[in-house]
């Protein structure tokens, strides 16, 4: 540490009025700086940054957040143009899909005795219950249909152009992540896309349609992507391959200009989800000279705050 006590600009005491907006809000945690305060101020600046500068913008996140309400927050998010590239996992497919042909998910609790649940018909994803009759079926007979519509056209198909044709399906849906991704022009990827409902009931439907997916054709797009782009920016909410997908690409351009994680992991156990943004300029994921910046918390309660901030700020985008 090489600053003079003078040099570090001092805590500023704050008081909050009900009238205040989201932007004197985000402000408010620059002042208060201390604990949490500071690291969701400092990513709702570098995400104002970024994303108004970045060529390349990604998003990653996890499937159990679209579960919840928050998904209406991603699709708002998309729909603003904010981000190029939607990279997330299977799950993230099943839910769309069930809630945006019908499907319900109730608000639970966590204390339930999951044995029950199960003989009433209810899968639990944290506080979330969701009727079997919401998922399984649900999403098996939409995949079935879009497989034998997608093997009329060819028979090979990349794994993002099949997301784009769910979206296509979907974007009548305000609230769908998908759709709003085909509505802004944005490109969907799920590198582990196997791992779920869609992914076996794609499989299965594959064995009647002879419909085959190429995720090679993904990694050409993504790659052409990185290396056509100068300045890049990500937010990662959550961790795993979504998460690992996004800067692994990036190390390839020599790193992140803008990064921000939001998650609940911690480092201690080397897990990737949990390793901070610094971590990530070890390998060339994140440029040292980068703008960065791990905010812990759950995404639930801090993206809608930083959404707020960011549609006040940089307002919508054209879409591409």
């Amino acid at each position: 540490m090489s600053q003079g006590r003078n040099e570090f600009p001092p805590v500023e005491d704050v008081r909050v009025s009900p009238s205040m907006s989201v932007r004197e809000l985000i402000e408010a945690y620059g002042k208060i700086h201390g604990f949490t305060a500071s690291s969701v101020y400092r990513a709702a600046k570098v995400l104002e940054e970024g994303l108004s500068k970045a060529d390349l913008r990604f998003l990653s996140f996890t499937a159990n957040i679209v579960a919840t309400g928050l998904r209406g927050v991603l699709a708002q998010l998309i729909d603003a143009g904010f981000f190029d590239i939607i990279i997330t996992t299977c799950g993230t497919l099943d839910h769309d899909i069930a809630r945006s042909t019908g499907g319900k998910y109730l608000k639970g609790y966590f204390e339930a005795d999951d044995s029950e649940l199960k003989e009433r018909g209810y899968h639990r994803l944290g506080n979330v219950f969701i009727p079997f009759e919401s998922y399984g079926l649900t999403v098996e007979k939409f995949v079935k249909s879009l497989a034998e519509d997608l093997s009329k056209e060819k028979k090979v198909w990349g794994m993002r152009e099949v997301a784009t044709e769910i979206g296509r399906r979907l974007a009548g849906d305000p609230n769908s992540v998908l759709g709003a991704a085909y509505r802004a022009g944005a490109r969907v990827y799920v590198p582990g896309f196997v791992d779920g409902a869609f992914g076996t009931d794609l499989f299965i439907a594959s064995q009647f349609t002879g419909l085959k997916i190429d995720l090679f054709k993904d990694l050409k797009e993504l790659s052409d992507a990185v290396f056509s782009s100068k300045v890049s920016a990500a937010l990662c909410l959550g961790g795993g391959i979504s998460k690992h997908h996004t800067i692994w690409w990036n190390q390839f351009k020599d790193g992140l200009d803008y990064s921000v994680y939001i998650t609940t992991a911690v480092e201690w156990d080397g897990s990737l989800s949990g390793a901070k943004t610094r971590e990530a300029i070890t390998w060339g994921k994140i440029k040292p000279q980068g703008k960065h910046v791990t905010v812990y918390g759950d995404v639930t309660v801090l993206l809608p705050i930083i959404a707020a901030y960011l549609l006040g700020t940089i307002g919508k985008r054209p879409a591409k």
